[in-house]
């Protein structure tokens, strides 16, 4: 997140304080204030013509928010150089313009937060909402914030009774305003028989982690450092505190007197010193030009400053200029990470439903089909029972028929001569007979044709459920396919778990090789040490002898002769002592 994207966010709510009528726009002479107080704060400087010229009275009425961002950007973001100003200062400006119209605390003083502590929980809110207007935070960073204060109170967090609160929000789960935010922590829901002061001191010590991005300050209970100096050589008690490009230290805690600071880059280091001097828990950070020496109260307290250094120094090598603001895109990186994985995961879901549903649906019209030929089938029977039965009655008949025309005949031949007439009746009726047999043949060749006909809907039938089997024989196929890429993304995740441990490995024989240095460099040291003393002593015991020599040299008679030659004889002998001393030095 850029300066401007932060200074936009102050001023958003400023901008919305000012809309009492929440029309998304202000007047002129509202916002001509505020450009001349952003002015102020930013250190930027003021340009009277342009604002009067902007924001000069005529009939075009109050200036949406989309009207006055190009006056806003042009002479006032366009302008801000990092650095240049306080952020508190700007950051107060824009609170104080927004809380007397939106922050609205206990009446009775019961509220858990003081009104400063809110403008820091407003400001750290500010930091992790979402780069969208209007502005909220998600419910995992709700809960990032809410355990960092708790963390700092040695309080832990309870999660499940938060998850119930965002619950019931109605927009508690999209995420919450800061105003919602605020009313939470006012509730007192989940910081529960903590004194005001204890949440106070928390919420500064969030604010100077992840607004002022100190890495690391001692603390009160713990005790001050001690420095040694550079010149005098002495010990001094300071308090630390820590930046990612700079270790600063004060006479006190109030941070009002600053005695000097130490620039990190990514050529510096930190080393763990032996005890010495009366001092422990000792360890220096060497910078290209100089090694500053400092010892803590305990070995904890080192280990801590020693890590907290390292990690500036890495955040300085890796271009970084803030933890928390590289901390916050990897967890917005994982966010979307997993909701990409939940999107995929309910696209597969989807899809897979939709191939059960459409697998269900072709079950159900196979189904139908089969009862549709077994009502087919039944139907044939039926209608060939009940062709057979009129064929068999109509045989019946025309056995009947044949037995009463054989008589008739028989009676007839008896009667030839007299019934002429009815035999002449009996064969037109016998032409009959044998015209309805025709129409028999004919009712016997459709129900031929029927038949066919049935065997062309059965072909139908089998061909359709070969196209089923083909389909249920893809549909295995995609299942297997997946499951195959199951197996290699497990796969993956084991290699990828091996390599993990590997360099894991590598590592720890690298730290026990630096302890094996460690431990060399130290009795290399103690060996220098002793050979010192060894020459301090040689040093003194050259310088004795050497006063000897002179007491022996001196010269004893009064005689001018005497004298010349004893001085002689010293002159001459003077060099060589001067020889042998610069020869031990």
């Amino acid at each position: 997140m850029d300066l401007r994207a932060e200074l936009l966010k102050s001023i958003w709510y400023a901008f919305t304080a000012l809309d009492v009528e929440k029309s998304g726009k202000v007047s002129k002479s509202q916002l001509k204030v505020l450009s001349h107080n952003l002015y102020t704060v930013l250190c930027i400087p003021h340009d009277p013509v342009a604002l009067e010229e902007h924001f000069r009275d005529d009939d075009d009425g109050p200036v949406s928010s989309q009207g006055y961002m190009p006056y806003l950007n042009k002479y006032i973001l366009d302008k801000v150089e990092e650095g240049a100003f306080v952020k508190e200062n700007f950051d107060e400006l824009c609170w104080t313009l927004t809380a007397k119209k939106n922050y609205k605390p206990d009446r009775n003083g019961n509220s858990v937060v003081s009104h400063q502590d809110a403008f820091k929980l407003w400001c750290l809110f500010n930091f992790l909402s979402e780069d969208k207007y209007p502005l909220i935070m998600v419910p995992d960073e709700v809960e990032y914030l809410l355990k960092k204060i708790c963390t700092a109170m040695n309080v832990e967090l309870n999660s499940c009774e938060l998850d119930d609160y965002l619950s019931q929000e109605p927009q508690g789960q999209g995420g919450l305003t800061v105003w919602q935010f605020l009313d939470m922590v006012n509730s007192g829901r989940f910081l529960r028989g903590i004194e005001q002061e204890a949440i106070s001191m928390a919420v500064e010590e969030v604010y100077q982690e992840v607004i002022e991005d100190v890495l690391k300050q001692a603390r009160s209970p713990h005790g001050y450092l001690w420095k040694k100096g550079h010149l005098r050589r002495n010990w001094s008690e300071r308090w630390f505190t820590l930046k990612p490009s700079v270790l600063s230290y004060y006479m006190s805690e109030e941070r009002k007197e600053k005695k000097g600071s130490i620039a990190l880059d990514k050529h510096c280091c930190v080393e763990v010193l032996p005890d010495r001097d009366g001092k422990r828990c000792m360890f220096c950070v060497k910078t290209s030009s100089r090694t500053y020496e400092m010892s803590a109260s305990d070995t904890r307290q080192r280990q801590e400053w020693t890590l907290a250094i390292q990690m500036a120094i890495r955040l300085q090598a890796e271009g970084k200029k803030s933890l928390h603001k590289d901390l916050k895109q990897k967890r917005r990186e994982q966010r979307e990470q997993r909701e990409q994985r939940k999107a995929a995961k309910e696209e597969e879901t989807q899809r897979l439903k939709q191939l059960q549903e459409e697998k269900e649906r072709k079950l159900q019209e196979l189904e139908l089909l089969k009862e549709a030929q077994r009502q087919a089938e039944i139907l044939l029977q039926e209608e060939e029972q009940r062709r057979r039965q009129q064929h068999e009655e109509m045989q019946r008949t025309l056995e009947i028929q044949l037995q009463e025309a054989e008589q008739a005949r028989a009676s007839m031949q008896a009667e030839m001569v007299l019934k002429e007439a009815e035999a002449e009746r009996q064969r037109k009726r016998i032409l009959e007979l044998e015209e309805m047999q025709e129409h028999l043949q004919e009712a016997l060749q459709q129900e031929v044709k029927a038949r066919q006909d049935e065997e062309a809907v059965r072909y139908a039938q089998a061909r359709l459920l070969a196209e089923e089997e083909e389909k249920l024989k893809q549909l295995m196929k995609l299942k297997e396919e997946q499951e195959e890429y199951i197996i290699k993304t497990q796969l993956e995740k084991q290699v990828l778990k091996q390599e993990m441990e590997n360099k894991n490995k590598c590592l720890e024989e690298a730290q026990k090789q630096l302890e094996e240095v460690r431990v060399n460099r130290q009795r290399v040291d103690q060996d220098v040490m002793a050979a010192q003393r060894k020459l301090r002593q040689a040093s003194t015991n050259v310088k004795h002898w050497n006063v000897q020599m002179n007491r022996l040299m001196h010269p004893i008679g009064p005689g001018d002769k005497r004298t010349n030659v004893s001085g002689g004889g010293f002159t001459g002998y003077q060099p060589l002592l001067s020889r042998r001393e610069s020869s031990v030095k």
